[in-house]
């Protein structure tokens, strides 16, 4: 069953990310995960003796980032792929919502991410090989009310993986962001960042959104285990897609984004085409 091939998993301790792993490990991957801690590394390794190897790492903690992928190249292996899980959501109306609070989600989501594939980059070039998948999610191309820090950095990470994906193809290095819809993980739950209201005029618009959220929570269409399948299958393809939506509300939504903006690009077209010589 041995696969033979490293992943390294940024976020393994719940979600998506622990489902992957667990999915991995299962078909005989060996699987390095960062946690945040010493005893969430000890529950990591745990999954499975020998094949789950934990590190502690902070995807903010730039400085660091770059000896810890060297670490793991001299002492676990090669990085055959690299998958940026790490990330969590913020929600909050955006003028309610401190600019501390979108400088953090853009640290995490975008820069902490950005790090990661800079680490993994220049190993996977010089041998001409390597994988990274980037977790974004359909708020990287839908937005609603709410959240728009965190659509924000899902459009700054899908827009930075389809360009990394053309500047590194000639070197056998593939590229996929990987856009999820709703799922039970704990997004919406407690690993969400909620800016309290303040503002009484956004009221009747935002808040049954907040509340239709906290209740879904949990109660997702989307199972974690067969994402993580998903993924899987993605990553064992020969030819993986620089783009993959999961779930079907991901789907209809996107798809419900796309006309909307063909039909506004149509609508418009007289004006666009107007500024040309």
């Amino acid at each position: 069953m041995a696969i033979n091939k490293i992943l390294l998993i940024t976020g393994v301790s719940s979600g998506f990310g622990r489902a992957l792993a667990q999915e991995a490990l299962a078909k005989g991957y060996m699987v390095v995960g960062t946690v945040r801690s010493m005893q969430a590394k000890c529950d990591f390794e745990s999954l499975s003796a020998g094949s789950a190897v934990g590190v502690v790492l902070d995807v903010t903690d730039l400085e660091n980032i770059d000896s810890v992928v060297a670490e793991i190249e001299a002492t676990v292996g090669p990085i055959d792929v690299l998958v940026n899980n790490a990330g969590y959501g913020h929600e909050g109306v955006m003028e309610e919502s401190p600019i501390a609070e979108m400088r953090r989600q853009f640290e995490v989501n975008v820069f902490g991410a950005v790090a990661m594939m800079k680490a993994v980059l220049p190993f996977m070039r010089r041998r001409r090989c390597g994988h990274i998948l980037n977790i974004t999610s359909m708020g990287g191309y839908m937005t609603m009310p709410g959240i728009a820090y965190y659509c924000g950095s899902k459009f700054a990470l899908e827009g930075i993986s389809e360009t990394l994906g053309k500047e590194v193809k000639h070197l056998g290095i593939a590229v996929t962001a990987v856009a999820p819809g709703s799922f039970r993980t704990d997004w919406a739950g407690r690993s969400m960042t909620r800016t309290p209201r303040s503002i009484s005029d956004y009221d009747a618009l935002f808040d049954p959104i907040r509340k239709a959220r906290e209740e879904k929570s949990g109660k997702q269409l989307g199972a974690p285990i067969k994402a993580a399948r998903a993924v899987l299958s993605v990553i064992a393809s020969d030819c993986p897609p620089a783009h993959l939506l999961l779930g079907s509300d991901a789907m209809t939504l996107v798809r419900n984004k796309l006309s909307e903006l063909e039909e506004e690009i149509g609508t418009w077209e007289s004006i666009t085409v107007s500024t040309d010589n």
